[in-house]
């Protein structure tokens, strides 16, 4: 059965930063010039369980570790502090247009990010078809994907990534690109994905519409989990936060 369980976790990037003082400058003009290495705390604390069936999102303002957390649970980064355990195959659809083999077809790329995703050859032989069909793009499929446009590569990319039957789906505010048609397609398409996931985290500014696919919600600032419960409440405790912070401003 699927299940995520975070303990304690604690999240940190290191990166250089320029010398600034005045002396550094001084001493930059005799010699080359010097960094300083510090830590950022993406992550601290993190403490959480989603068991199956539940619908969890991730909301906060920019910086706040949404994407960072959706990345800890699938493995990507590892925890400096704490205990991350994921039972379940996990797909996480953060980035759909990275990854491609330029010099390939479409259809050659489909196949490879459906293996990376996890999909059987099989599985593949019995979808390719479909997600051709779903992309739109024809006859572009026989060519190099470097002959694509962005939006076209986001097309071929969201086609193949929604195309799996996840166990546990991880969601980075998903966006289509192309006319009005695709995009309403590509939103029933992700509907019907994150009903088929036995466990979906989405992270999102959509708060209008967060109810619709969420009934729990986690409020997260400054890499702290502030609040955890019922979307609505969440959501207008998030809300009254903001409001609070623009009349400080």
């Amino acid at each position: 059965m699927a299940m995520i369980t975070l303990r304690d976790v604690d999240v940190e990037f290191t990166v250089d930063a320029e010398q600034r003082s005045l002396q550094g400058k001084l001493a930059g003009l005799l010699q080359r010039r010097r960094t300083v290495v510090r830590s950022i705390k993406a992550l601290q604390s993190i403490s959480l369980t989603i068991q199956a069936g539940e619908r969890v999102g991730l909301i906060g303002p920019n910086g706040a570790g949404k994407s960072t957390l959706l990345k800890t649970i699938a493995g990507i980064y590892p925890p400096r502090k704490g205990k991350t355990q994921v039972a379940g195959h996990i797909c996480p659809l953060f980035e759909f247009a990275t990854g491609f083999e330029m010099e390939a077809t479409g259809w050659d790329n489909i196949r490879t990010r459906a293996l990376l995703l996890g999909m059987s050859a099989g599985e593949i032989d019995a979808k390719i078809e479909e997600i051709g069909r779903f992309s739109g793009l024809g006859d572009f499929l026989e060519m190099p994907v470097r002959c694509y446009s962005s939006g076209m590569l986001l097309r071929l990319a969201f086609s193949t990534s929604t195309a799996v039957n996840p166990q546990i789906l991880l969601l980075d505010e998903v966006m289509a690109a192309g006319d009005a048609a695709f995009i309403g397609s590509a939103r029933k398409r992700m509907n019907e994905l994150m009903q088929r996931a036995n466990i979906v985290v989405f992270a999102t500014h959509s708060l209008n519409t967060l109810p619709d696919f969420c009934e729990r919600t986690i409020l997260l600032d400054k890499g702290h989990i502030l609040a955890d419960g019922p979307t609505r409440e969440i959501v207008r405790q998030y809300m009254s936060l903001v409001a609070t912070a623009d009349q400080h401003a």
